[in-house]
């Protein structure tokens, strides 16, 4: 395998500004309160860059590698499959959005276990939260990981091994370093990668494959059932639909790095901004990388693993610089989505875990920073060996720990807002039935009446949450407040 130097110069540059952002981000860090400063970034979001934030936080490895993948393998269904997520940004601000971030500047919350502590007043329940939450973004991030060694090896050359530790250790030290600011900031850039790079490499797989016509009847040579809206090997069937839509896009909602960005805009206006330039951003993204998997096929029609289908159009239908410069737009999504979750897991374990033990330590400032740096860290090594023997598929992985996460915090985080009665017995006995039923279908790969574990886990979930809050203490709901400003 020969190194493409000519591929790796752009990506070395795109790196090297990353590091840039970063450096600024620590040098704004000294200026505020540590905590709220690292995790929250002093909740200065203003409209762009929450779109962003959020979209480059939704939109990972999947999206930029195992969406195309998949794409390229069950054709065009696939596509307008991927479509069922454009209302994701919309679903999160509107349903989270303003009534979550007045609650959380209320309390003060720094991370989303402190706005449940805060809600139902159950320290069981922020442990049970916080475990669920470490577990599944091992899972999730060890795709990110996945995903980011998969581009440098098939793109640049670079042996799996070693382009897992070049990207994990670069992930880890601007994370690690750099805090909530530094990723909000990196994430915008990226965002705009994203999205050059999106136009670039769609446009270049449609000239290379002769036009969209000539692209589709080479599909339908190959395999006439790619062009169906089903998809091959009838994938698509509307228990399936129903389930992705479930999984991809309501669901969204009780993810936790998604929470947590609806707790750190400035004002109103952030929100409404986001909601529009996160959704059109979303839709952009979604189809230009889904359709440029599906129509690679047509140009590289034989790969054994559907994942390198990506990084192998790069080098395909781009001149080696050009590819260099589109290399940073997949590996834009995946770092933005891991740093997300790095600075989550060092929070929860931070402050959801450590302080809730020591709380005396809160002022202990030279602490708190070594802490969150050595954790994060640590957390990074962890991933890089979880991330050594990779699957053929990564998305079926990513989707089963997205599953894990929206079983565990969905109902809590939604009907916590939205029920006066909701109460600390019915949230555990949702997320403990949720997380139960979840694991257990998942495990043993049951999906009754062809829908995904998400369906029945939630819905017994809900049940769960109902019952059990039959048998609870109501919970102190605080008075309405007024918009942050």
């Amino acid at each position: 395998m020969t190194v493409e130097i000519e591929v790796i110069l752009p990506l070395i540059g795109y790196l090297l500004l990353v590091a840039g952002l970063s450096v600024y981000a620590m040098r704004k860090r000294r200026e505020g309160s540590f905590l709220n400063e690292y995790f929250l970034g002093g909740r200065s979001m203003g409209g762009i860059v929450l779109a962003m934030t959020l979209t480059t936080t939704y939109i990972s490895a999947s999206s930029f590698i195992g969406g195309p993948g998949a794409a390229y393998k069950y054709g065009l269904g696939w596509v307008m499959l991927s479509m069922v997520q454009v209302p994701a940004v919309w679903l999160a601000l509107g349903v989270l959005g303003k009534k979550f971030a007045i609650l959380a500047r209320r309390y003060n919350a720094v991370t989303l276990n402190d706005m449940l502590y805060a809600r139902y007043g159950s320290p069981l329940l922020v442990w049970l939260a916080s475990l669920s939450l470490l577990v599944a973004f091992i899972g999730a991030m060890t795709v990110q990981f996945i995903g980011g060694a998969r581009l440098l090896e098939t793109a640049a050359g670079i042996p799996y091994d070693a382009g897992l530790l070049i990207f994990g250790l670069t992930i880890a030290l601007y994370t690690a370093f750099g805090g909530f600011r530094a990723s909000v900031l990196n994430d915008t850039m990226q965002g705009m990668v994203m999205l050059a790079g999106t136009f670039l490499l769609l446009f270049a797989v449609i000239h290379a494959a002769g036009g969209m016509h000539a692209a589709v009847e080479k599909l339908q040579q190959i395999d006439p059932r790619l062009l169906e809206p089903h998809g091959v090997d009838n994938i698509i069937h509307p228990a399936f639909l129903s389930s992705f839509a479930v999984l991809v896009c309501f669901g969204v909602i009780g993810l936790p790095h998604t929470a947590v960005r609806c707790i750190s805009y400035k004002d109103s206006k952030a929100v409404h901004r986001g909601m529009i330039i996160g959704t059109i951003v979303v839709t952009i993204l979604m189809l230009g990388m889904h359709l440029a998997g599906a129509l690679g096929r047509a140009i590289v029609p034989d790969l054994k693993i559907p994942d390198q289908v990506v990084p192998t159009l790069m080098i395909t239908v781009l001149p080696p610089f050009a590819a260099g410069i589109f290399l940073a737009a997949p590996m834009a999504s995946i770092m933005s989505t891991i740093n997300a979750k790095l600075l989550q897991s060092s929070a929860t374990i931070v402050k959801d875990l450590f302080l809730r033990v020591r709380p005396q330590q809160i002022s202990n400032e030279p602490l708190l920073k070594r802490m969150s740096g050595i954790i994060t860290l640590l957390l990074a090594v962890l991933l890089l060996l979880a991330a050594r023997h990779p699957p053929d598929m990564i998305i079926w992985l990513n989707l089963l720990a997205f599953g894990g996460l929206e079983a565990v915090f969905l109902w809590p985080l939604v009907l916590g807002l939205y029920w006066e009665k909701a109460n600390a017995a019915g949230a555990l006995s949702g997320m403990i039935v949720g997380a139960v039923v979840y694991v257990a279908l998942a495990s043993f790969n049951i999906q009754w009446q062809g829908f995904h574990p998400i369906v029945p886990a939630l819905l017994l979930s809900l049940i769960a949450f109902v019952i059990g809050n039959l048998f609870g203490r109501p919970a102190s709901q605080p008075d309405d407040a007024t918009t942050p400003v």
